[in-house]
């Protein structure tokens, strides 16, 4: 039942960022369409797109629901000491490296995704910011977190599996049944 509900949520994560992925190269296509390079709007020489606004929007929304979830699901995957570290499974240290790779894709996705988002507000305070392939990027950055952020959670699992079993092991109780 634990591995159902385990793959379940790996086949949701990837899913959602999938989700978000494409809703940033739809804001992408959007703006592009949006597009006219003379025209001014109140002093401003952009005209902004309320779709890939709208989109924009939501590709952050779902990238940031699927970055928490994962980290929240998947558990503790540090190391304390040295002796730890010298200690680590495989699937501790891919845990680890899953993660940091999870934490660079959801900054590279998130800033360029909320960059795009606010040059496609309607304020003019954001005027002067160029949003030009940022929602491309920050979508083909949503299906690389996806990937990522799977499999850290799939690691971060299986890690916290062997350690249940190695607690087992050396518990003096199970010691003495043997």
């Amino acid at each position: 039942m634990e591995s159902e509900l385990s793959f379940l949520i790996s086949v949701l994560i990837i899913c959602a960022d999938i989700s978000a992925g494409v809703l940033g190269i739809e804001a992408e296509i959007d703006q592009r369409k949006q597009h006219h390079p003379n025209h001014q709007q109140h002093g401003c020489r952009r005209n902004p797109s309320s779709g890939a606004f709208a989109e924009g929007v939501a590709a952050i929304v779902l990238l940031s629901i699927v970055h928490i979830t994962a980290n929240v699901l998947g558990g503790y995957a540090y190391s304390r000491s040295k002796q730890d570290i010298k200690r680590a499974t495989a699937n501790k240290i891919l845990a680890v490296a899953f993660l940091v790779f999870s934490w660079i894709f959801f900054a590279v996705s998130y800033s360029t995704l909320m960059v795009g988002t606010l040059a496609n507000s309607r304020s003019n305070r954001y005027c002067s910011l160029r949003s030009r392939w940022l929602f491309l990027i920050g979508g083909i950055f949503c299906l690389g977190h996806g990937l990522v952020t799977s499999a850290f959670y799939v690691s971060a699992l299986a890690a916290s599996q062997e350690d249940k079993e190695n607690v087992q092991q050396e518990d003096p109780a199970n010691r003495r049944g043997a």
